[in-house]
């Protein structure tokens, strides 16, 4: 006969520790699991501004002039994008919360440049090869004048620029990815094909029937506004990239702050917001 098969024992005992393993192993956390994240007021403040001007000189262009022509306009629709982009990074950066996607972050930063460099390069430039249109939001050839002068000027120019200079100093670098950039393109492709529609159903004798002398299907034919739009979409592609590449060498502007090791082997990141 074989010998009895023993009863298996109810508790395992614990095995010894493995000699030269350490049991703990340091880690990289989170800055909220070490420490309280700080508010970033000054970021917060320089971005509420921002969005409360854009919003007002976005509400000025609707009240002097005709609030559906001016809310097909490129430069009022990527204004008002960025007033609550940055009215609510203003908000979590207050409250020192998770700042938004850089999707969204980067996505509102193109559209912006994308809105100063084609009214100083193309509409508002002697030199350009299109009918110059420094008057774009109302349609005329001349200088705005008035509040529509003050209004064109923050939306083309100061908006912008205010943009890339939050992007340049209050926001960590590397968070722009080159996945990214193809997705971007989605909105001004879509509105190119808003513009053309749009052109197609208005009378011939509608004042600013294409919006912009470049898309102007009746002035210059559809092969050539097509062929336009892509030398166009191909900047905006390579200023996407230009955005991507910079974001990953310029340097920390909160680096002041963050980047001491504890002892417990924790890394503190920078505050969130």
């Amino acid at each position: 006969m074989s010998a009895p098969i023993p009863p298996i024992p109810r508790d395992i005992p614990d095995l010894p520790a493995i000699p030269g393993v350490p049991i703990l192993m340091p880690s990289h956390v989170p800055a909220t699991a070490v420490a309280t994240p700080a508010p970033r007021r000054l970021a917060a403040s320089f971005r509420l501004a921002t969005a409360v001007l854009a919003a007002v000189a976005v509400i000025i262009e609707l009240t002097l002039g005709t609030p559906a022509r001016l809310l097909s306009h490129f430069a009022i629709q990527s204004n008002i994008l960025l007033a609550l982009v940055f009215a609510a990074s203003a908000r979590l950066a207050w409250t020192a919360r998770r700042p938004l996607p850089s999707s969204l972050t980067g996505a509102t930063l193109l559209y912006a440049l994308i809105t100063g460099l084609v009214y100083h390069l193309l509409l508002a430039n002697s030199a350009s090869p299109f009918t110059p249109l420094p008057g774009v939001l109302t349609g005329e050839t001349a200088d705005p004048t008035g509040w529509h002068a003050v209004t064109t000027q923050i939306l083309h120019t100061v908006t912008p620029l205010a943009a890339l200079l939050d992007w340049l100093l209050l926001t960590p670098p590397r968070d722009l990815h080159l996945r990214q950039a193809a997705p971007w393109l989605l909105y001004p492709v879509a509105y190119l094909g808003f513009v053309l529609t749009r052109g197609e159903f208005l009378v011939p004798a509608e004042p600013a029937r294409y919006l912009y002398p470049f898309l102007d299907v009746a002035g210059h034919g559809l092969k050539s506004v097509l062929g336009n739009a892509l030398l166009l979409g191909l900047a905006m592609y390579a200023l996407a990239l230009l955005l991507v590449a910079l974001d990953h060498v310029r340097p920390n502007p909160l680096r002041g702050r963050v980047h001491h090791r504890s002892q417990t082997g924790f890394r503190l990141q920078p505050p969130v917001g």
